[in-house]
């Protein structure tokens, strides 16, 4: 079974329901829990990279030094043409990494499950190809991606949030939502943060509880499509 390495940045943002799809479809992970001090590999030996969320923004050394290693990891899998897929801060490390830009604190946050909106590039995309025109994902972020890399392939945006997927060459993905994460995971969020926003956490559970089963069924396939792809490189 082809193996992927996974980097994790905090206790509440693992895998989720991908380990499991990705099994299905051949992939295993090997799963590093960095915040706790979990050594990174010097360089990647798996047929895959998957970076997960996690409260900092992509260079924030001072507070997560594992970050350092982790772009590294990134910079190694674009170079080596690796498949990749970026989750939240992942998707944000992978733009900076490319050279696109990453700004803390600004714009609309977003919480919860949200509409997306597919652009029409999105149509021969490995993973979003057929996929609904406007599915929807669970966000968690107040920090964005501003600007792409050059040559990337913006693949979809939200009502306030454009760079919400994109992809670079052609097995390195980065998205701003979590398809990982099922509608359990906003009770585990803290309400102190959510209230800071206006957000209640009741609220969100509810509205992803009833959104669940249409979401499980989309990113089960983009898991599928990305195992498929490890497995075969």
């Amino acid at each position: 079974m082809a193996k992927a390495l996974v980097v994790q940045h905090g206790p509440g943002s693992g895998p989720g329901r991908w380990a499991g799809w990705l099994a299905e479809g051949g992939l295993a992970l090997d799963v590093v829990a960095a915040y706790e001090g979990d050594p990174l590999p010097a360089s990647l030996d798996h047929q895959a990279l998957i970076v997960l969320g996690g409260g900092y923004l992509p260079d924030d050394d001072a507070r997560a030094p594992w970050l350092a290693p982790t772009r590294a990891l990134v910079r190694e899998a674009l170079d080596r043409d690796v498949p990749l897929f970026g989750i939240c801060l992942g998707g944000q490390m992978l733009a900076q990494v490319a050279g696109g830009t990453v700004r803390g604190e600004y714009g609309e946050p977003e919480f919860g499950s949200t509409p997306l909106t597919l652009r029409p590039e999105a149509a021969d995309d490995p993973l979003f190809a057929g996929l609904p025109a406007s599915p929807s994902a669970i966000e968690n972020h107040v920090d964005r991606i501003t600007e792409l890399p050059p040559g990337a392939r913006w693949l979809a945006h939200s009502g306030h949030c454009p760079y919400q997927a994109f992809r670079l060459g052609d097995r390195a993905w980065g998205v701003q939502f979590h398809p990982e994460a099922e509608a359990g995971r906003i009770q585990g969020w803290s309400t102190e943060r959510l209230g800071r926003y206006g957000v209640d956490r009741a609220e969100l559970h509810a509205a992803a509880v009833r959104n669940e089963a249409a979401e499980s069924a989309v990113w089960r396939q983009v898991a599928a499509r990305f195992a498929a792809l490890a497995s075969a490189a």
